[in-house]
C-alpha cells in the first residue's frame, strides 16, 4: 500500500460491529480525501475529518462506558492523543498549511490498521459478547495480499 497516495478500504478492515465498521468505511474515505485534496480543499477535508473523528471516538466511548469495557481508560487515552494531534494540526491548516494536514492524514493512514485490529477488534468482541453472549461474525470476501 502506498500511504502518501492512499489508505486502502478492504473486508480485512471488518472488525464485526456494524456501526463501527461503518464509521471505520468513513475513516478511511475522510483521510483518502486529504491526502488527495490540492492545498486549497484540504481545509474543508480537514474540517470533514474533525467532525467525523470526534463523532467516532464519541461512539466508541459510548460503548466501552456502558459495556463496562475494561480497557476503557486505555483506549480513550489513545483516542484523546489522537485527538489532539488532530486539532493541533487543523489549527496549523487553517493557518495556510496545507502539507502538515497531508502529513496528519499520511500519519493517520499508517496507525489507523493497527489500531482498528487490536484496539477496536477487541472493544468489538467485548460489546457483541455483553449484547449476544457470543464473538463478532465475521465475513470476509477473497482477498488478494499484496
Amino acid at each position: 500500500m502506498d500511504i502518501a497516495t492512499h489508505l486502502d478500504w478492504n473486508d480485512r478492515h471488518l472488525i464485526g460491529h456494524q456501526a463501527i465498521d461503518d464509521s471505520h468505511r468513513e475513516f478511511v474515505t475522510l483521510v483518502n480525501a486529504i491526502l488527495r485534496a490540492d492545498d486549497q480543499r484540504v481545509p474543508a477535508a480537514l474540517d470533514a475529518f474533525v467532525r467525523h473523528i470526534e463523532a467516532h471516538f464519541g461512539l466508541e466511548e459510548h460503548l466501552m462506558r456502558t459495556s463496562g469495557y475494561p480497557a476503557t481508560d486505555c483506549h480513550i487515552e489513545e483516542h484523546e492523543k489522537v485527538l489532539a494531534s488532530v486539532r493541533e494540526v487543523h489549527v496549523l491548516v487553517n493557518a495556510g498549511d496545507a502539507g502538515v494536514g497531508r502529513e496528519l492524514a499520511e500519519a493517520l493512514a499508517d496507525w489507523f490498521p493497527g489500531h482498528s485490529d487490536y484496539m477496536d477488534s477487541a472493544l468489538a468482541a467485548w460489546v457483541v459478547k455483553k449484547a449476544s453472549g457470543g464473538a463478532p461474525v465475521v465475513l470476509r470476501r477473497a482477498m488478494q495480499l499484496t
